[in-house]
Parts: C-alpha cells; sequence; structure tokens
C-alpha cells in the first residue's frame, strides 16, 4: 500500500530528497505526475485516473508534506523499505489503509513512472 504523512509531521522535509519517485510535496504545493519521472502528456495512471502528466494537481493537505498516491511505490524496486519512514524523526510516514496494493502492483506502478 503506498505511504502517508500523519498530521503529526513537524514539516522537518528530511522525507522529501528520500523519496525515489518525487512523490513527497511540502503542504499546500501542487504536484504533477511528470516530476521525477519519465511521464509526459496525456496518462492513465495505476489507479485509472485520467490525468496531464504535466499538469498541475491539486495538493493533498494544506498544513503538512502529503505523499501522492498515484507516485508512491514504497521505495519497491529501489529500496529495501519505504524511505521517507526510514529517515522520519517522528515516525508519521505510515501505511496508507485507503491505499493498498500488492508488491506486484507496487513494481508495475515503479515501471509505469520510469519508462525508460
Amino acid at each position: 500500500m503506498a505511504i502517508i504523512i500523519t498530521d503529526e509531521c513537524i514539516n522537518c522535509g528530511a522525507c522529501e530528497p528520500e523519496c525515489p519517485n518525487n512523490a513527497i510535496y511540502e503542504g499546500g504545493a501542487e504536484w504533477r505526475l511528470s516530476d521525477g519521472t519519465s511521464l509526459k502528456g496525456a496518462q492513465t495512471t495505476t489507479s485509472g485516473a485520467q490525468m496531464d502528466a504535466d499538469a498541475d494537481q491539486e495538493h493533498v493537505d494544506m498544513d503538512v508534506y502529503y505523499i501522492s498516491t498515484d507516485k508512491c511505490t514504497e521505495c519497491k524496486g529501489f529500496h529495501d523499505e519505504p524511505q521517507c519512514a526510514a529517515v522520519c524523526p517522528v515516525d508519521c510516514c505510515v501505511d496508507n489503509p485507503d491505499a493498498e496494493e500488492t508488491e506486484e502492483e507496487l513494481l508495475a506502478k515503479k515501471e509505469y513512472l520510469h519508462v525508460a
């Protein structure tokens, strides 16, 4: 499943540079599917959402850092564990119960995001 950042976040920003998918954004910031990926133009995400990869998407949280579920792979294919959780000083990067995905689904998302 994807990772979420809880309201206990202290906005330290330690997680953001660790994400291999550029899925972590500062609270209030808009996100793009193309940020840190090879995606451009019209896309259908692995969750079935249709969007322009280069278009700004609405922020998920206004007050704390957040993770774009469409881009989070729990670091599968890159690392043995989610790097945001590994570096978080307050343990606020946790499994998202609303975005359950198998390891195969997460690896497929990683391949989708980083097409050569």
